[in-house]
């Protein structure tokens, strides 16, 4: 079964009548094959859909514009088998809304060098065929992704498969609605931004509610339902003593199951994918949602606090991207530095909500203090994240444009047990190292806050961004402070210029 069940990739070929209707015959047969070989695949996680040749300007633009009413249809993998004349791609390629993914392949693996005559070479064109269409996109300043190699290999099938996942991503932002409980927290500059552009450019929806209209829903909770809820807690997680039945603390254990079977309902009765909150704004609650929010991160709803309605959004489509894929995807937050020379690394974190997706093993349910908020302790589950590689990105409101910033990271275990933080977490080795990482993210103006994953990596996100049609920075093992910041300064002049080219 194809982890995106509900998206699918069209297959368009083009080719022009010029070779006559035997020679389209043969086009449209191995375009066929591909589409259903690649539909096949265990590599590729949805289903890609053959559509008839397009030989002409009209029948190229309606497929683009049917794609983009298709509601199943994430984008397009598009291929040269003959010659295809760019000038018949004009008006569908400025027509089309959904991202297309250029696939510079041919039918067949290797020349036939013995009987290769002139027959074949008319007909397998794929080589300047491609080059014709690549004109014309680059022309356009289209933005699309680019794979090359045969259609039947592992690293040609998981470069489309890399695609696939942002171009899912990206069709869930469209649209998406994002709920906010209250505002950004006050005087904090990263998390807020411009909402409308972020509409524009991004696609979802940031839709503000007082606290009040979730406590509505809190308050509405059965007793018949918190039962059933905590008896989940008690199934799933290693139970602090005093959250236990008969413990000190289990009413605030209860109260944590009204506040997650309220939220959950709020978010599926608005149809809403991801959501914030602010500790500074709990009016009516008596605690800060903590277990709450790490499940319904778990089940997949983006998140972020504090009002960050760009990172709940972000964190939602990465969720989205990773479908299907080892390695959970959270909220998190660079929170204190390990800076001992020869072993810097990060400990992240969050005062309560990192998602049970990255837990490295049977997380247990606690209840401390908060220290700030002003209300009752709050529930909440702690863990550590597994050992591997991973990815922490930001997007971030630069006034005249959105950038993404990227880090490739190595998550390792702490060096000693955590006995005393109860709080889930995650330690990492930023690439290429510390100092270089924190000070690339600082220059490049990425948040302190991230979505965190050790499920996807850098290139679907930068494919994402070229979706969006954003600024993407990667920070990673070849990263030099130097050449760095050059390329924030050219990419400052470019999207100045960009405007008005």
């Amino acid at each position: 079964m194809k982890q995106f069940e509900n998206m699918e990739v069209w297959f368009v070929t083009g080719s022009q009548h010029l070779y006559g209707d035997e020679a389209l015959k043969v086009v449209a047969e191995d375009s066929q094959k591909i589409a259903d070989g690649l539909s096949r695949s265990d590599r590729i996680p949805m289903r890609v859909v053959y559509k008839p040749v397009v030989t002409t300007p009209e029948a190229i633009t309606q497929v683009c514009l049917d794609a983009n009413s298709d509601p199943n249809c994430v984008g397009l993998i598009v291929w040269m088998h003959t010659f295809s004349p760019a000038k018949m791609w004009i008006n569908g390629l400025k027509a089309l809304h959904k991202p297309f993914l250029h696939l510079h392949t041919q039918f067949n693996v290797e020349i036939p060098w013995s009987d290769i005559d002139m027959d074949f070479m008319n007909l397998n064109q794929s080589a300047h065929g491609g080059r014709e269409f690549g004109h014309i996109a680059t022309r356009l300043r289209l933005n699309r992704k680019v794979v090359v190699g045969h259609w039947q290999d592992s690293d040609v099938q998981d470069e489309v498969a890399v695609w696939m996942r942002a171009a899912a991503g990206w069709h869930d932002s469209r649209g998406a609605r994002i709920a906010r409980f209250a505002d950004n927290m006050n005087e904090v500059a990263v998390t807020d931004g411009d909402k409308v552009e972020a509409q524009i450019r991004l696609g979802y929806l940031v839709r503000n509610f007082g606290v009040g209209d979730l406590v509505a829903y809190v308050d509405q909770v059965t007793d018949a339902e918190v039962d059933r809820l905590v008896a989940e807690y008690d199934d799933r997680y290693v139970v602090a003593e005093e959250l236990q039945e008969g413990g000190s603390k289990r009413e605030s254990l209860r109260y944590a199951a009204k506040i997650e079977i309220g939220l959950r309902a709020f978010l599926e009765d608005g149809g809403y994918k991801a959501f914030t909150t602010n500790f500074e704004t709990l009016h009516g609650l008596k605690q800060l949602p903590g277990i709450a929010v790490q499940r319904l991160m778990a089940d997949g709803y983006g998140f972020a606090a504090e009002g960050d309605w760009k990172t709940a959004a972000l964190v939602r489509a990465m969720k989205v991207m990773a479908k299907g894929l080892k390695g959970g995807t959270s909220f998190m937050e660079d929170y204190t530095y390990h800076l001992k020379p020869g072993d810097m690394k990060v400990l992240g974190a969050h005062m309560l909500e990192v998602c049970e997706s990255i837990a490295d093993k049977k997380p247990s349910l606690e209840i401390h203090p908060l220290s700030i908020g002003g209300k009752a302790d709050p529930v909440r589950s702690v863990f550590t994240a597994p050992s591997g590689p991973g990815v922490v990105a930001s997007i971030v409101d630069l006034g005249n444009r959105f950038r993404m910033v990227v880090n490739e990271i190595q998550v390792v275990p702490p060096d000693e047990p955590l006995k005393k933080l109860p709080v889930a977490r995650a330690v990492w080795v930023p690439k290429p190292n510390l100092k270089v990482a924190a000070a690339a993210w600082i220059l490049a103006g990425g948040a302190h806050h991230s979505g965190f994953s050790q499920a996807i990596n850098a290139q679907v996100l930068q494919d994402y961004a070229d979706m969006a049609d954003i600024e993407f920075v990667l920070i990673g093992s070849s990263t030099n402070l130097s050449e760095f910041k050059k390329e924030l300064r050219w990419n400052q002049v470019y999207y100045h210029l960009s405007k008005g080219l």
